[in-house]
């Protein structure tokens, strides 16, 4: 049996905050991982409130805040640091992964480090995230060393789309299926303490979970994970590009937001609002006062 370096904890966890060592102790007990994606303080608020053990937040910001059309690759280090601050300020409980743009972890192991440094020391983050096995494997081994969780990402991973073909699923020849096992592994022996499964034949899925001591993950990958993770914008409804198939929408808050926005609009036009129940009033001696200068100035 390999020996697995062992993932460190947050240094500085807050209290009540979900522990790494929860999350393997949940894939022991067959405790079904809850993750969403958000990427402001109010999101984080709610998920937190609804329970949410993992908060991602995600490159997908990309095309689903920033309006980049189809590719996560445009967003920058310093967006994604200004984004996981503003989520860290709202949720208390849950783990706050903080994903790596392209470019911030390819070039070399120091600049995997120094950016990991990054999302933990100035953005609040508790661990961090990065795409693919290859080089990555070193990244994760140094990023590990340098005392910050990583949770790795394999099958469709979207930084890298372009070179996969597109958007489409992974493993789905017994070739790829074996190689995306043998990454998985490697990943976890390099010290990831999750593994993100995207767009994933659910038996490669429910194969690679069983064979890992780690949780998976999953997003379009199956019931068999130990996880299952969706973006904040395609569960609500919010996001107006075409969404993959693996989504399920429990809301239609685009429509809803619409529609208040309307009602705002013709309100305001047609002076229904605001009424006075939604203004400020003074004391009557001091609106005499005011009214008396106002007039005296005038004349002046």
């Amino acid at each position: 049996m390999s020996i697995r370096p062992r993932t460190p904890a947050p240094a500085t966890p807050a209290p009540g905050k979900l522990a790494l060592p929860e999350l393997a102790e949940m894939k022991r007990r067959g405790d079904k991982i809850v993750m969403v994606t958000a990427y402001d303080a109010s999101s984080g608020r709610l998920a937190d409130a609804a329970g949410i053990d993992l908060i991602l937040v995600g490159d997908t910001a990309a095309m689903v805040v920033l309006g980049h059309e189809s590719s996560t690759v445009p967003v920058t280090m310093d967006e994604m640091l200004f984004m996981t601050r503003a989520v860290t300020r709202g949720a208390r409980r849950p783990l706050v992964v903080g994903d790596m743009p392209f470019g911030s972890y390819q070039v070399s192991d120091e600049d995997a480090v120094r950016n990991a440094i990054r999302f933990v020391k100035e953005s609040g983050a508790d661990v961090v995230k990065l795409e693919g096995a290859g080089p990555s494997l070193s990244r994760v081994r140094a990023i590990v060393g340098a005392g910050i969780g990583v949770m790795g990402h394999l099958g469709l991973t979207p930084q890298s789309a372009t070179v996969l073909g597109g958007f489409k699923a992974q493993g789905r020849t017994a070739e790829q299926a074996r190689r995306l096992l043998d990454d998985a592994l490697a990943l976890e022996g390099a010290g990831c303490f999750a593994l993100v499964l995207e767009a994933v034949p659910a038996p490669v899925a429910e194969r690679v979970t069983a064979e890992l001591e780690i949780p998976t993950i999953g997003i379009g990958a199956g019931a068999g994970c130990d996880g299952q993770v969706l973006v904040w914008h395609d569960l609500l409804g919010l996001y107006d590009g075409r969404t993959p198939r693996f989504v399920k929408q429990y809301a239609d808050l685009k429509a809803e937001i619409a529609r208040a926005l309307e009602a705002y609009a013709a309100d305001v036009r047609s002076g229904a609002f605001p009424e006075e129940r939604h203004t400020y009033a003074m004391p009557e001696e001091e609106l005499a006062e005011f009214e008396s200068e106002h007039v005296h100035g005038h004349r002046d």
